[in-house]
């Protein structure tokens, strides 16, 4: 009789390797946003209503 024993591990590397290449370039193109060498120009102008006055503060008399 053979003995089968190993010889599995390369295909299971295969795989594996493959599957780490394949995550390595989701995390490259979710990161870059798909923009490969894109401007990223970005202008927000925002408008913000003037805030009321304070109201003054109320004259104290200087010691003498």
């Amino acid at each position: 009789m053979a003995d089968n024993s190993g010889g599995g591990g390369a295909g299971l590397g295969v795989i594996v390797g493959a599957l780490i290449v394949v995550v390595a370039l989701i995390g490259v193109f979710m990161f870059s946003s798909g923009n490969f060498g894109a401007s990223r120009n970005v202008d927000i102008n925002v408008h913000a209503p003037s805030m009321p006055s304070a109201p003054s503060m109320p004259s104290v008399p200087t010691p003498k």
